[in-house]
């Protein structure tokens, strides 16, 4: 027990003895039981919660269980380590890697093999930019299967620009990108801003109107739509389908450079040209000066060679011209030498062909006797060939052997006993002459 007086002077230090107490019996756990004493409690108290971290060292066993860790987003000093089996693992619909933002639903356990702390995950999903990149591919798939990424629907940029509309926030550093870029590239464009909101829940329906007013106002040969670098959820605005519609709707061709080259949003998809950034946008929407005037100088060279080759190859036409012209006496006197050479060959042509003639004539003469010969010889075995066969066809041939020519005495031929009647006169015609005869008696040859 403890002595002490109430009844104490103020400021009086008062010593508390304690009396002896036996110090009572220890209670000595097994490492195996006090693992379980503490499963059971966080069991108990985090039988089901959630949790977000960065996944890291993440593993799919061949049984099908995952393990990983889970490591702190914000600072990543702390880092919890997770299984997965593989019922839960089956129903995954993303491939899990490092680096992911995830939110796993599970319970605490104790892994009583090392005496560990682990998360046995039930259920796992994206979270954060996870989540905004599953919606991003989503929206990407559905826009891609209707055509508005389609390279046939692009249009090509106008080559030398006038005036170029930018669609971006005033207050951005993109502005100014582009602004530079082009006053040193191209200081003889004008710029024409349409101002916008780049961030936040108002800017897909600001940048909408900037298209809309931009296309209305038809003043500028291209538009830049153009954003500096962040996040995906502060690029977010350039993958909402509003935006990206209005992008692919446009009238006016449009170059898209948002965030750094890494970036790709859904309305670099639907531009007429992605950019990887606002600087390159602007470099792409327009030439260099400089390197066009260079261009120029070259091609006005090269323009003045051509025109100076083409004047000196007409000058001296002409003074070959002039010369032919200035001594016609040279022309008459080259007339002349060729009428007396062509007079000149006609005079020996002519005695030539004289001379040549009776040879031909004897020639000719010859080869018409040999025609002539050959002709009639041919005409001689032709004629010997007829009469060979005329004289096969004569029927005296056949009277000679025995044979008779019957008719009725008015030149009708008689070949049957039918037309013979007994007593009826028969006209015979035999090799050496003719007979009349008179029918006695006929009988047919059948009997």
């Amino acid at each position: 027990m403890r002595l002490w007086s109430s009844q104490a002077a103020p400021g009086l230090r008062l010593r508390v003895i304690e009396p002896f107490r036996p110090a009572p019996s220890r209670l000595v756990w097994g490492v195996e039981g006090l693992l379980k004493a503490v499963g059971d409690i966080l069991q108990a108290r985090f039988s089901s919660c959630t949790v977000q971290g960065e996944l890291g060292s993440f593993m799919r066993a061949a049984s099908g269980h995952c393990y990983f860790s889970l490591k702190d987003a914000e600072t990543g000093a702390a880092t919890l380590r997770c299984a997965m089996f593989r019922r839960a693992a089956s129903l995954l619909d993303f491939a899990p890697g490092d680096g992911q933002l995830v939110e796993v639903r599970g319970r605490l356990a104790v892994y009583e093999p090392r005496g560990e702390l682990q998360f046995v995950v039930e259920s796992m999903r994206r979270a954060g930019a996870g989540a905004l990149y599953e919606q991003f591919l989503r929206l990407r798939a559905k826009l891609e299967g209707e055509g508005l990424f389609d390279a046939a629907r692009k249009r090509a940029l106008p080559a030398f620009p006038q005036r170029l509309g930018v669609i971006t926030s005033t207050s951005g550093a993109a502005l100014h990108d582009v602004l530079t870029a082009l006053a040193r590239r191209a200081p003889q464009v004008q710029l024409i801003v349409y101002p916008s909101l780049v961030q936040g829940d108002q800017a897909p329906a600001a940048l909408v109107q900037a298209l809309r007013v931009a296309n209305a106002r038809a003043e500028v040969d291209a538009l830049l739509l153009c954003r500096g670098g962040g996040s995906l959820e502060d690029l977010w605005a350039f993958n909402d389908e509003r935006v990206v519609r209005a992008v692919a709707e446009s009238a006016l061709p449009v170059i898209c450079g948002v965030g750094h080259e890494t970036d790709v949003t859904l309305c670099d998809l639907a531009a007429d040209l992605r950019a990887p950034t606002p600087t390159a946008a602007a470099e792409l929407a327009a030439p260099a000066q400089a390197g066009e005037l260079e261009r120029l100088r070259m091609l006005a060279a090269a323009l003045s060679r051509r025109v100076d080759q083409r004047l000196d190859n007409l000058a001296q036409r002409l003074d070959r011209a002039a010369l032919r012209l200035a001594r016609p006496s040279d022309a008459l006197t080259r007339q002349r030498r060729l009428l007396e050479l062509l007079a000149q060959r006609q005079g020996q042509a002519l005695p030539r062909l004289l001379e040549r003639q009776p040879l031909r004539l004897d020639q000719l003469a010859q080869r018409s006797q040999r025609a002539l010969g050959v002709g009639l010889q041919l005409h001689g075995r032709r004629l010997d060939a007829l009469q060979a066969r005329l004289q096969a066809l004569d029927p005296r041939r056949v009277l000679a052997r025995g044979y008779a020519w019957l008719d009725d005495g008015s030149g009708r031929a008689l070949t049957s006993v039918a037309q013979l009647d007994v007593g009826a006169q028969v006209h015979a015609v035999l090799v050496d002459g003719d007979a009349q005869l008179q029918v006695l008696a006929t009988q047919s040859g059948a009997s």
